[in-house]
């Protein structure tokens, strides 16, 4: 009997084997491929026909795995559609290296033992409620909003929906934006569940990959807390996904296979006809958008656990106040950061950028320092002493030689993170401070960072985005954000949308243990309605005037974006190719095709980049359009087409 066989590769369809095997569909095999042996899966249809004839192969055997079931193989097929990537790379996703896991003895899942604690909880009336409504749809596709302001106890909410949902036998993921920093959520989660989550990231050892892929196929691990990879792990008993922090940009996989976790999770929960719970404190305007339509379902904490009260704000305008030379904190900060330390409150100085300078040059020849494989600056790291990129990873002493004669006198520009530090200690000489940015924030010292944290042994941070990641700090009642001008620059049309979600999530770091606290702005801009809609207790305001301007512009979500990244190493030969690719395809699609033009960040990585937009209606009809030309363009060796749809940067 013939038989569809995916393998994990390039290939947009299945192969036909022969086999006299009784295989269903999902099942796994070995079959010979070339010279060698792959594992593949039984697939739902056959290759697609070709003139030519070809030997049928035998498939070798059938593995000793559970096999997939149908609703991930039809998952599997549409975001193959969807996100325009051929099938094998779609089945690559569920798979370990494309690869299967050998069977583990049962002593490796004793962690995972999900013997759920029961204990009586005291939610307020608002949690009450929204538990209520989520429980409502917990046995079909249903997407609920869970939307409360930070420190609200929207965990507790989603967490005893999930034990429900456990107690009846499935399984459950948590999606979170930043898994590398997920020892409080672990903890929190241990101490309300009794058990041990599973946690799945790229940065688990090999072996815990497979212990964990084979104890969810097997239904021996029950709850997974996982970055966006987790979407694609085959569950054999999925009853309920919850994202955490639905709007947070990391959601987006925007290297290799590029896809949008959030979205996807919401397609994987209606191929399994199972809810999923979208957890936030500012809704994307696309949640928003779905809400205002009752396509999603809604709930609102509106007060904060045992009704905290929400931070207080205050506006420090710059053009009133001289700073010192190479300063970049006023006395007025000053003065307010002593009063809150003279109180035991943890202080916070916000600035969303990492290292010390974003720009060196040499007073002297007047050199700056950019990358030589990127078209951006370097970036100078006092603490490890050297120039670095921030896309390639390009490392680069700090001595040069001058054109002006002996070495370059260096002049830093801009300040970053450890510069702020800096600046804050000559201040505050006595007190303990730390940065908290992904350069600091490692897998093995976080954990003992964040604990000091909480104890209130650290008592001035200095920090990036990272720290308004869901963190939990008791004594942090001051904030200071050093210059909030500097994050509404740029083209994107989300930045004012990000920089909504990033300073209530900030924010909400401030006073969650109930003491009064205060949120600071530094700022030249005199026009302050940016700043009134970040600290509005009603977001709901700004992301209402938001979308009536993607409405009347028709930009998403009122429309599909499709961009296309054309790279290459011979810039001349790269311009032309894009201008035949586009002679090739805008007639042929069902959108309009917007380009070719340079990108932002024109190299990176050593390639050159041009960007052509596709704009069109919001159905598969634009992707199969596209991606039925697509393959059937030739791009000479030395280019690469990149799809990213739904993209929401546009470096």
């Amino acid at each position: 009997m013939k038989f569809p066989i995916l393998l994990p590769n390039i290939f947009n369809y299945p192969f036909t084997y022969e086999s006299d095997l009784k295989l269903n569909i999902g099942d796994f095999v070995e079959v010979p491929f070339g010279k060698s042996k792959k594992t593949g899966v039984v697939w739902d249809n056959f290759e697609e026909k070709k003139n030519k004839d070809f030997k049928i192969k035998r498939v070798i055997k059938k593995l000793d795995v559970p096999r997939l079931n149908e609703n991930i193989v039809k998952f599997l097929n549409w975001f193959s559609e969807y996100n325009i990537v051929p099938k094998g790379m779609a089945l690559k996703l569920a798979l370990l290296s494309g690869q299967t896991a050998h069977k583990f003895d049962i002593k490796f899942y004793k962690n995972f033992d999900s013997k759920i604690k029961d204990y009586p909880l005291n939610l307020t009336k608002e949690q009450e409620d929204s538990l209520n409504q989520i429980n409502k749809y917990n046995q079909k596709f249903n997407v609920h909003v869970l939307q409360g302001v930070t420190g609200s106890g929207k965990t507790i909410v989603y967490f005893e929906a999930l034990k429900k949902i456990l107690k009846r036998g499935y399984q459950g993921l948590i999606m979170l934006p930043e898994i590398g920093l997920t020892n409080q959520f672990e903890k929190k989660f241990q101490e309300f569940f009794g058990f041990s989550p599973a946690i799945w990231h790229s940065g688990i050892t090999k072996k815990n990959r497979e212990i964990i892929w084979n104890g969810i196929i097997n239904n021996k691990i029950k709850v997974v807390i996982g970055a966006r990879s987790s979407l694609f792990l085959p569950f054999k008993k999925l009853g309920l996904i919850i994202v955490d922090e639905e709007h947070d940009q990391s959601y987006k996989q925007d290297e290799g296979i590029i896809y949008n976790a959030r979205d996807m999770a919401i397609s994987r929960a209606l191929f399994e006809n199972i809810p999923i719970n979208l957890v936030t404190a500012v809704p994307s305007i696309e949640t928003y958008e779905n809400i205002k339509k009752k396509k999603y379902t809604c709930s609102q904490l509106n007060r904060r656990y045992q009704n905290a009260s929400l931070p207080n704000y205050e506006i420090i305008n710059l053009n009133n106040v001289k700073l010192g030379k190479q300063s970049w904190l006023s006395k007025n900060i000053i003065e307010k950061v002593n009063h809150h330390l003279k109180k035991k409150d943890q202080v916070l100085f916000f600035l969303n950028r990492r290292g010390f300078s974003p720009n060196v040059f040499c007073i002297k020849c007047l050199s700056s320092y950019s990358c030589p494989n990127c078209s951006i600056n370097l970036v100078y790291h006092k603490n490890k002493n050297n120039l670095l990129c921030h896309y390639c990873g390009f490392k680069s002493s700090l001595i040069k030689d001058c054109s002006k004669g002996k070495k370059c006198d260096f002049k830093f520009t801009g300040p970053g993170v450890e510069r702020i530090s800096e600046e804050v200690k000559k201040y505050f000489p006595s007190k303990k401070i730390e940065i908290f940015s992904s350069d600091t924030m490692n897998k093995k010292s976080s954990g003992n960072i964040l604990e000091k944290i909480v104890n209130n042994e650290i008592e001035i941070l200095v920090g990036t985005q990272l720290i308004s990641k869901g963190f939990h700090f008791p004594n942090l009642n001051c904030i200071v954000v050093v210059d909030i001008d500097l994050s509404s620059q740029g083209h994107d049309l989300r930045v004012a949308e990000k920089n909504l979600q990033l300073y209530h999530q900030l924010s909400g770091r401030a006073g969650r243990a109930g003491n009064s606290s205060t949120v600071y702005f530094q700022t030249y801009n005199t026009n302050n309605n940016m700043i009134l809609d970040i600290t509005s207790n009603n977001p709901h305001v700004f992301l209402n005037k938001e979308i009536e301007i993607r409405r009347k512009n028709n930009l998403p979500p009122f429309q599909r974006f499709i961009s296309l990244i054309l790279t290459g190493e011979n810039n001349i030969k790269l311009e032309k190719e894009a201008l035949n690719f586009k002679s090739f395809i805008v007639n042929k699609i069902k959108g309009k095709v917007l380009g070719p033009v340079s990108a932002p960040i024109f190299k990176i990585k050593r390639k050159y980049r041009i960007r052509l937009l596709i704009r069109g209606q919001k159905s598969l009809k634009l992707q199969n359009s596209l991606a039925s030309v697509i393959y059937n363009y030739k791009f000479p060796s030395g280019i690469k087409l990149s799809v990213d749809v739904d993209p929401i940067s546009f470096n």
